[in-house]
């Protein structure tokens, strides 16, 4: 493994929904990253004003969702000439934007369920059983399953509070799966088995709301023939090169009743906190927690270096 920088400031927090998981995945980061020598910086990012350390070799950013994932902390850091681990600005856009996602998957031939695009004002096309998403969150904010027409209303109310273009999907029912991706591996796949509704942002983060009665069952590897479970892991790799990705993602798959596997997004900066999905599936690989730290950053050193070619 190459020599890992010695100065990283850990970027965590941020203004979103998921400023509390942020918090989480920067300090597991952290005591990672020191427990393998590295002078760490933790830094809470509430705006754009953010103040890194005088001296910093790299930028570890551990923020999620809007500010995080879309492009914004990357464009701020490459002004500053700071470098930073995961995709580049235009990756990190690409893949954070639900409906430019689909139009990529589409282009390249990687199956997905059947969508449209809508006006908050407008009505869909297409009828329940649909899953409504405002297209520029992460962590499940802003989805809704509408199974019955009279849901429609209150679910589009809903998820236009975060964007007036909403992606209308149909709604696959089938087995919740995710692959992680470190450049050109899939890791294992791991099923999410929910204990009640869908894979929402209680059942994710259940240490954050224990009250709510939140969590989910993990099976990793997923209980899946090895022919179907290659097949799920070559439509994950195919749908990380559609997007352009080059450092590591976590892709989120349906795989339906009758046994099609669909791919729903790409998550360019999943969550690394004791309940999350990424470290789970690197374990069952057989990479450890602080390796997949130092992974992620060697990872990124290489798109950067590669991208001054």
């Amino acid at each position: 493994m190459k020599t890992l920088p010695k100065r990283i400031a850990v970027l965590m927090g941020g203004p979103g929904s998921e400023r509390d998981v942020s918090l989480a995945t920067g300090r597991g980061i952290s005591k990672a990253l020191r427990s393998l020598g590295v002078d760490v910086a933790e830094v809470d990012v509430r705006d754009e004003n953010f103040q890194l350390p005088k001296v910093v070799d790299l930028a570890f950013i551990a923020l999620h969702g809007t500010f995080g994932e879309d492009g914004q902390i990357q464009q701020l850091l490459e002004e500053r000439g700071v470098a930073y681990t995961g995709e580049g600005v235009q990756g990190s856009r690409l893949a954070f934007d639900k409906i430019r996602s689909k139009e990529k998957f589409e282009e390249h031939g990687v199956r997905t369920p059947k969508w449209e695009t809508i006006e908050a004002t407008q009505q869909p096309r297409m009828r329940p059983p649909i899953v409504i998403k405002a297209p520029r969150q992460g962590s499940t904010v802003g989805i809704h399953i509408v199974k019955r027409s009279e849901e429609l209303a209150p679910a589009i109310a809903g998820s236009a509070k975060y964007d007036r273009e909403l992606l209308i999907e149909k709604f696959v029912s089938g087995r919740e799966l995710t692959i992680g991706v470190l450049r050109g591996q899939a890791l294992p796949i791991l099923e999410i088995i929910p204990k009640g509704g869908f894979y929402d942002f209680t059942n994710k983060y259940p240490f954050l709301n224990p009250q709510a009665g939140g969590g989910a069952e993990h099976v990793c590897p997923a209980r899946i023939d090895e022919n179907k479970t290659v097949e799920i892991q070559e439509l994950a790799l195919r749908a990380f090169r559609a997007l352009g990705l080059q450092v590591y993602a976590r892709i989120d798959v349906i795989l339906s009743d009758s046994g099609e596997p669909f791919v729903l997004e790409a998550n360019t900066i999943p969550g690394m906190t004791e309940a999350s999905l990424l470290p789970e599936a690197a374990a069952a690989a057989g990479i450890s927690y602080v390796d997949l730290c130092a992974r992620i950053i060697a990872l990124s050193r290489a798109r950067t270096e590669g991208s001054r070619r």
